[in-house]
């Protein structure tokens, strides 16, 4: 991935730390909120909290929305070493760009929630999740911190790209 060295949002001087502070402040936000539904909730509770929002205890084998999470086990493995390798060049990344704020923020906000969930995994064999949302009788599926850590990310990402080519014009 090639990054253009002109940015806005580029700072002199730029250090690997707060980038990986911050994936690590994700990392525990998620572990703790997941391990506090692991020992109040049992597989299935929900308590609601307001007409649109319920806090309840899932397990995801799978990935987002649930693909794949009746495979038969293997995806486990795969889904983790896909959270390792996306470690691995999202590292490698915060350290080729650090000054590189907005797409440094997404990097390590997906690096955390990656962790957290690859965490999850091998300590579990699936993916706490606990936050769901609903409207008439619709559903969407229930996710953790780092999932949403990884959406906040993934939209950063497409920002920061956008931002990116607007300002090479």
């Amino acid at each position: 991935m090639a990054r253009g060295t002109t940015s806005l949002v580029r700072g002199p001087g730029a250090s690997l730390w707060p980038w990986l502070a911050w994936a690590v402040i994700i990392l525990i936000a998620d572990q703790f909120t997941k391990t506090l539904i692991l020992g109040f909730y049992r597989l299935g509770d929900a308590t609601t909290i307001t007409s649109f929002f319920n806090i309840v205890r899932a397990h995801n084998t799978g990935a987002a929305f649930s693909f794949l999470a009746d495979a038969g086990g293997w995806q486990r493995w795969l889904f983790t070493g896909i959270g390792v390798a996306a470690t691995v060049f999202i590292v490698w990344q915060l350290r080729a760009h650090p000054g590189q704020k907005l797409f440094c923020f997404a990097l390590s906000s997906i690096l955390g929630g990656a962790v957290g969930n690859v965490v999850d995994r091998l300590m579990h064999g699936y993916v706490v999740d606990f936050l769901q949302f609903h409207y008439a009788g619709w559903y969407f599926p229930a996710f953790n911190i780092a999932d949403a850590a990884i959406t906040v990310g993934a939209i950063c990402l497409i920002l920061d790209e956008l931002l990116r080519v607007r300002n090479a014009r």
